[in-house]
């Protein structure tokens, strides 16, 4: 049996850099099952930036129904709903949940932005968000940060990270002065989209501001 819906409470899903909105699919139905109603904002990180997708992120949070807008992100995305409160911190009551975000910025996103075609790949968003030169969090808003510990990814073939990792972004870079909570979980940078485990703990905080039962 499905749990009862939440009345009037929206959550925007934000992918990552180089992930469509769609790869947030199966986050949203698990939301969904939990009550919410999620929907997804897309953009494009290497063209428009964290600022631009910030400003076109308020517009879209501004169309979600209800008197409580949620926000849950996925890596880069997390620092773009970090611009927006920054920019546009009159949003609705609701909670914020960051999966794998580079708070401190990226170890690996560095190395790549110091060669010619890696600065290219990154695009705008190194300069505005990955490099870790990013205002800091002043929101009373409250946000949980989950960090994965498997360290299964990509990442691992352009920087040295330490451990505890999930393949792309370190433990240590995920942690965000001001934040309300923090979960590890045993899942990669990836994995964090399609784990059950992870969706639950999305849930549980955007219910009740905390990881823990």
């Amino acid at each position: 049996m499905s749990p009862p819906e939440r009345s009037g409470e929206s959550v925007i899903l934000v992918h990552g850099l180089l992930m469509p909105a769609v790869s947030m699919a199966l986050l949203a139905w698990r939301l969904r099952r939990c009550g919410l109603h999620p929907a997804s904002f897309g953009y494009r990180a290497r063209r428009e930036g964290v600022a631009r997708a910030a400003a076109r992120l308020h517009a879209f949070a501004a169309s979600q129904p209800g008197p409580t807008v949620h926000f849950v992100a996925h890596s880069l995305g997390g620092l773009v709903v970090r611009r927006l409160f920054q920019d546009h911190p009159d949003q609705r009551p609701g909670r914020i949940v960051t999966l794998g975000t580079p708070h401190g910025g990226s170890a690996v996103a560095h190395r790549l932005a110091a060669r010619r075609w890696g600065h290219w790949f990154l695009g705008r968003s190194y300069a505005e968000g990955l490099s870790g030169e990013v205002a800091p969090w002043n929101s009373a808003r409250e946000l949980g940060s989950i960090a994965g510990s498997r360290p299964v990814g990509a990442g691992r073939l352009f920087a040295s990270l330490p451990l505890p990792h999930d393949g792309t972004v370190a433990l240590s870079e995920t942690r965000l002065d001001g934040a309300s909570a923090q979960q590890v979980l045993p899942v990669s940078h990836t994995q964090m989209l399609v784990s059950a485990a992870v969706a639950e703990a999305v849930c549980r905080f955007l219910r009740d501001g905390r990881f823990g039962s």
